[in-house]
Protein backbone atom coordinates (compact mmCIF):
# COMPACT_ATOMS: atom_id res chain seq x y z
CA UNK A 1 0.00 0.00 0.00
CA UNK A 2 1.30 3.45 -0.90
CA UNK A 3 2.27 5.72 1.95
CA UNK A 4 -0.19 8.57 2.46
CA UNK A 5 1.37 11.99 1.86
CA UNK A 6 0.06 14.62 4.26
CA UNK A 7 -1.58 17.40 2.25
CA UNK A 8 -1.83 20.97 3.43
CA UNK A 9 -3.75 23.91 2.00
CA UNK A 10 -1.88 27.05 1.05
CA UNK A 11 -3.25 30.12 2.84
CA UNK A 12 -2.39 32.18 -0.24
CA UNK A 13 -3.70 30.34 -3.30
CA UNK A 14 -5.78 27.67 -1.55
CA UNK A 15 -4.07 24.80 -3.42
CA UNK A 16 -3.60 21.47 -1.70
CA UNK A 17 0.01 20.26 -1.79
CA UNK A 18 2.33 17.89 0.01
CA UNK A 19 3.70 19.15 3.31
CA UNK A 20 7.28 18.93 2.00
CA UNK A 21 6.52 21.33 -0.88
CA UNK A 22 5.38 24.08 1.46
CA UNK A 23 6.73 26.39 4.14
CA UNK A 24 5.14 26.42 7.57
CA UNK A 25 4.24 29.77 9.10
CA UNK A 26 4.21 29.45 12.85
CA UNK A 27 2.39 31.23 15.65
CA UNK A 28 4.25 30.63 18.91
CA UNK A 29 2.79 30.55 22.41
CA UNK A 30 3.94 34.18 22.79
CA UNK A 31 1.87 35.10 19.68
CA UNK A 32 4.97 35.67 17.56
CA UNK A 33 4.72 34.86 13.86
CA UNK A 34 7.75 33.33 12.10
CA UNK A 35 8.68 30.87 9.36
CA UNK A 36 9.37 27.34 10.49
CA UNK A 37 11.70 25.79 7.91
CA UNK A 38 11.98 22.51 9.85
CA UNK A 39 8.22 22.11 10.30
CA UNK A 40 8.82 20.74 13.78
CA UNK A 41 8.59 23.74 16.12
CA UNK A 42 5.81 23.98 18.68
CA UNK A 43 2.86 26.22 17.96
CA UNK A 44 -0.01 26.70 15.58
CA UNK A 45 1.03 26.30 11.97
CA UNK A 46 -0.32 27.48 8.64
CA UNK A 47 1.17 26.48 5.32
CA UNK A 48 2.14 28.52 2.31
CA UNK A 49 3.56 27.61 -1.12
CA UNK A 50 7.25 28.30 -1.67
CA UNK A 51 6.62 31.34 -3.84
CA UNK A 52 6.26 34.99 -2.95
CA UNK A 53 3.01 35.50 -4.85
CA UNK A 54 1.24 33.21 -2.39
CA UNK A 55 2.62 35.19 0.55
CA UNK A 56 1.34 38.38 -1.05
CA UNK A 57 -2.06 36.77 -1.73
CA UNK A 58 -2.20 35.62 1.89
CA UNK A 59 -1.50 39.20 3.00
CA UNK A 60 -4.23 40.52 0.71
CA UNK A 61 -6.93 37.99 1.60
CA UNK A 62 -5.98 37.87 5.29
CA UNK A 63 -5.07 34.16 5.20
CA UNK A 64 -2.92 34.33 8.32
CA UNK A 65 -5.55 36.28 10.24
CA UNK A 66 -8.06 33.50 9.56
CA UNK A 67 -5.62 30.70 10.36
CA UNK A 68 -4.44 32.18 13.63
CA UNK A 69 -7.66 33.99 14.60
CA UNK A 70 -5.80 37.20 15.41
CA UNK A 71 -4.96 40.44 13.62
CA UNK A 72 -1.59 40.46 11.86
CA UNK A 73 0.18 43.80 11.40
CA UNK A 74 1.74 44.65 8.03
CA UNK A 75 5.25 44.56 9.57
CA UNK A 76 4.84 40.82 10.20
CA UNK A 77 4.15 40.22 6.50
CA UNK A 78 7.22 42.34 5.66
CA UNK A 79 9.35 40.23 8.04
CA UNK A 80 7.99 37.03 6.50
CA UNK A 81 8.93 38.32 3.05
CA UNK A 82 12.48 38.99 4.27
CA UNK A 83 12.68 35.48 5.74
CA UNK A 84 11.34 34.16 2.43
CA UNK A 85 14.22 35.85 0.59
CA UNK A 86 16.79 34.21 2.87
CA UNK A 87 15.18 30.80 2.27
CA UNK A 88 15.29 31.34 -1.49
CA UNK A 89 19.01 32.15 -1.26
CA UNK A 90 19.82 28.78 0.34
Amino acid sequence: MAKKIPLRQCIGCGEMRGKKEMIRVLKTVEDQICLDATGKKNGRGAYICKNKECLQKAAKNKGLERSFKMSIPAEVYALLEEEFDTLDAE
